[in-house]
């Protein structure tokens, strides 16, 4: 049985598409640990009659807020496009199904870019749709969707979140002086552009070194946006202040440690008392397990995990393999001695290498931004 020939997709539907996809993207700080959607409602006469995307978690999905936006308007929905950035959900979990909406909505046909990976749904919204005699086509702009939800999608096939790790170094590759000031090597714009990368993230992570040494807040403070992610740390040793200014922001703080955390533990007494929630994920090694964390953090509905540490943590993310993408923002100077962007090596021969292929290079201000994925 021979497959049947992939949908073709006039320039009209890519137009409405890539305003569905803005809208998914406008929703970026906003649905976590729900993906990010965009729909946009267009009638048999070529015009947009509802527009879209999904809201915060237990609130509407994006189809519904396209169908309401119809309907407040006057507009008949009867024989309508839906276009969806990802296959509308089949299943009654804190909303009601959107396959439901859009059939009793009269739709005629649903253009949408990805299968949704969600055990519940995963194609069954499409046969639902097609069963109940709409046109179904997908495929179309299936990369920038995929970018807008890569977390989502990743903790859907893996059970753990898309670890993004963010470094700043000079063009020759020092992150630190040998004294260990780094604020700032690069410029405004570019810790500004970082702070949207944080607050796209469902979580920000960092070590305990780093929070001895620096005392950052990890919080998003240069765009704007509805919520704050959760910060975990990786702490070992349970060794975190209680008066670090990371507890300041209101957002959840999660501490990751090894060694045990009693009632008779007065370190961990000290940080309960400063409402963080304690993790216990050793290794045989007594440090952290992380390949055990990140499958915590996937289960706790974590998607994008956005990695700030030193050298030494980022060189254990590294070599376990547990980077997926690389935030690289590069200086315009040469600083000469100092720490490294990792610790990883020495190396014996050149197939040892961590390979990585380049996404995207921009300039930001007067820095540069590097974006690699795993090759």
């Amino acid at each position: 049985m021979t497959a049947p020939p992939p949908p073709s997709f006039s320039a009209t539907d890519a137009l409405h598409m890539q305003r569905a996809l803005a809208l998914a993207e406008s929703a970026l700080y906003l649905t976590s640990p729900n993906p990010r959607v965009g729909c946009v409602l267009v009638n048999p006469q070529g015009q947009v009659i509802g527009e879209g995307h999904t809201q915060a978690a237990g609130q509407a999905h994006a189809e519904v807020m396209a169908l309401r936006q119809a309907q407040q308007q006057g507009h008949s929905t009867q024989a309508a496009t839906a276009y969806v950035t990802l296959e509308p959900c089949s299943h009654h979990g804190r909303t009601p199904p959107c396959c439901d909406a859009l059939i009793q909505a009269q739709v005629a046909r649903v253009v949408c870019a990805l299968e949704d990976p969600f055990p519940a749904n995963q194609g069954q919204g499409f046969a639902r749709l097609r069963a109940a005699g709409l046109l179904v086509d997908v495929g179309l702009m299936a990369q920038a969707a995929t970018e807008i939800n890569i977390g989502f999608l990743h903790r859907m096939r893996t059970g753990r979140p898309w670890v993004r790790l963010k470094m700043a170094a000079s063009i020759d590759g020092i992150t630190a002086l040998p004294n260990g000031q780094s604020q700032w090597i690069t410029g405004e714009a570019a810790r500004a552009d970082g702070h949207h990368w944080r607050a796209r993230a469902c979580a920000v992570c960092t070590g305990v070194g780093t929070v001895l040494e620096d005392d950052p807040q990890l919080d998003v403070r240069a765009v704007q946006t509805p919520r704050q992610p959760t910060l975990v740390v990786i702490d070992s040793r349970l060794q975190t202040p209680t008066q670090a200014r990371l507890f300041g922001p209101k957002r959840p703080v999660w501490i990751a440690h090894a060694v045990p955390a009693s009632p008779q533990s007065p370190a961990a007494e000290a940080l309960r008392q400063r409402a963080a929630e304690l993790i216990h994920r050793p290794n045989a090694a007594g440090k952290v397990s992380l390949p055990d964390l990140l499958q915590e953090l996937g289960q706790r509905g974590i998607n994008e995990l956005h990695l700030e540490a030193g050298h030494l943590l980022n060189t254990s993310f590294l070599r376990e393999s547990l980077v997926d993408e690389v935030l690289l923002y590069q200086a315009p100077r040469m600083l000469g001695q100092g720490r490294g962007l990792s610790a990883l090596g020495p190396l014996e021969d050149l197939g040892q290498s961590l390979d990585w292929r380049f996404v995207e290079v921009k300039t930001v201000g007067e820095d540069l931004r590097v974006r690699m994925m795993r090759a």
